[in-house]
This record gives structure tokens, sequence and C-alpha cells, in this order.
């Protein structure tokens, strides 16, 4: 038997949109967040996707996360969704050039966010529509990228919505869960984990993942991750709450912690690898040095980071 202390831990990248974000030029940030970054200083995406390379991820994350056709058609932008997406891509490949990390280490991942809001389960597209929506997503990106991320998944017909495209489609399932900041094992919706693992156990799934809550709400829920007979961790915020944040607003509502330095967040991350979690990394406002604080601390306790692709 595999010695669990040892396991290799896949290692993600951190809070890329929002630590694009907090880089740029622009006073005020966009509900399309950093997108519009990416169009006025496409080189910051670059240096972004670098440091985390840098830092230690060997799963990086296109910076599409707001460029869903309903966001992009809500501010007059959906004929520049395909563009967008291969602006991402692009940008990517090139921080991938200049790290000078062989490329075969790394999973380059494209992203199935929620469609129209983050955290607010209520403005959620039908399990129809939602279902066809991921399905174009996944083909403006498939042929770019080593596999998806679903993520910040709030309510279980959204999630279902990106699981069944992802499974038409012939791809793998990798499912992130967004929990209530009460630590009651609910997603956004109000509907339990429970519920949403039983929905998920009905189709293939390679790893399921708690992200974009926060930190403390994450171990309560490992224990039902571990059911579900897959890869399974966690990759969290570092936003004081999100409840601010509502849909057509912009992250200048959200509050950063002060409590989450490198070293309290690899805390936190540390004792998820201990309840056996092997799928790690950070949401937004995890910065790279987050990211390398963490890395150090598995190479301290010999344990190898990877990749999807290994």
């Amino acid at each position: 038997m595999r010695d669990l202390a040892t396991t290799p831990r896949v290692l993600l990248d951190g809070g890329l949109g929002q630590e694009i974000s907090l880089r740029a030029s622009r006073s005020e940030p966009h509900p399309l967040w950093s997108i519009m970054v990416m169009r006025e200083e496409p080189h910051l995406v670059v240096d972004v996707h670098r440091e985390f390379l840098e830092a230690g991820a060997r799963v990086l994350t296109l910076n599409n996360y707001t460029a869903t056709p309903t966001r992009m058609g809500n501010h007059g932008m959906a004929e520049d969704v395909i563009s967008t997406h291969r602006q991402a891509s692009e940008l990517l490949d090139q921080a991938i050039e200049q790290s000078g990390i062989s490329r075969h280490t790394l999973s380059k991942m494209g992203c199935l966010p929620p469609l129209a809001a983050s955290y607010v389960a209520e403005v959620a597209p039908t399990y129809e529509s939602a279902r066809i929506e991921y399905a174009e997503l996944i083909a403006v990106q498939q042929d770019h990228v080593d596999g998806f991320l679903v993520e910040t998944m709030s309510n279980i017909a959204e999630m279902r919505a990106a699981r069944d495209a992802l499974v038409e489609a012939g791809h793998t399932v990798r499912m992130g869960i967004t929990l209530a900041d009460d630590r009651s094992n609910r997603l956004r919706s109000g509907e339990s984990l429970e519920s949403a693992l039983e929905a998920l156990s009905a189709g293939p799934l390679e790893a399921v993942m708690i992200n974009c809550s926060q930190p403390e709400s994450i171990l309560p829920a490992l224990d039902l991750l571990k059911t579900m007979g897959c890869a399974y961790g966690a990759y969290a915020n570092g936003f004081t709450t999100v409840a601010p944040l509502q849909p057509g607003g912009t992250v200048k509502d959200l509050t950063q912690r002060i409590d989450l330095d490198p070293e309290t967040y690899a805390d936190h991350v540390l004792t998820w690898i201990d309840h056996g979690a092997t799928v790690i990394g950070g949401c937004c406002e995890i910065s790279p040095q987050h990211i390398a604080h963490l890395h150090q601390c598995l190479n301290d306790r010999n344990i190898p980071v990877t990749s999807f692709n290994q």
C-alpha cells in the first residue's frame, strides 16, 4: 500500500483573477474582473501565471473565469467570447515558455465557472440552458487545454449541467464546490453537500474539491468527500466573507483577510493533507507567495508535487 504521507499532491495555482486585478492600473474593477485587465494589460496575466509556476504550482487554469456567454453578453461583449478564450490560452502558453518549466510536467486547464454570478445560486440558469452554455465553453477551450476544472459551483443544477456537458464531450470531470461560511456543509444555495455528492455519484468523477470557501469550512467537508472513492481536496479563498458580492457587483465589495498569511494558510492545507487531501492550492486572495510557502512546506515533508497529467 502506498504511504499516504509521501503520496504526490496535485498542486494548483492560487487566486489568479484576483491577483491580476490587484495589479491592474485601472482605478475601478470591472464586473468582468480580470478579463478587462487582460484586454488592457496582457503582460500582467503572463506575469501572474509565471509567478505561480515559479512558486511550484503544476496545474494552471486559464484566465477566463468570467468569460461566459451570459456574463459577456450582459456587458455587450457576446461577440468577444471566442477571442477572449483564445487570448487567455495564448498568454498562459507565454508564461509557461518564459518559466522554462517542462510543459510535460504541467496541466493547462480550462475553466467551467458559474455562468451568471459567483456565490448567488438564485441567478443561476436552468439545468437545460446551463448544459447548452457549458457545451459551448467546452468547445471553445478543448483544443487548447489538457482538461477542465469546474469551479465554484453553488447549486446542484448548475453542477450537474457542467458534469453532464463534460461527460457528453468525452472529458474527465473534476468538480469544485463552494460552501457557505457557517461550516454547515451546505452549498451557498442552502442545498446540502451530501445531496450534491449524491448527484455527482451518478456519473464518472475523477476529483472533487471544495473551492472559493473559507479555509475553516474545508475540514468538516473532507470526511464526506473521501466517501466518493476519487481524488479529493480543497483550495480556499482569503475573503472575510463573500456576502456583499451581488450579481453585477465587483470585487471591490470584498475584503481580504489580514489573518491569512502564507504560514497560516499552509497550516490549514497541511491539516487537509493529513486528512487525505491529494488536490490542493488556493483561490481568491491566495497569492504566489502563499503557494511558494506551501510548496516549501511540502518539500520539507518530502511530499512531491504533481499535475493531473502525471
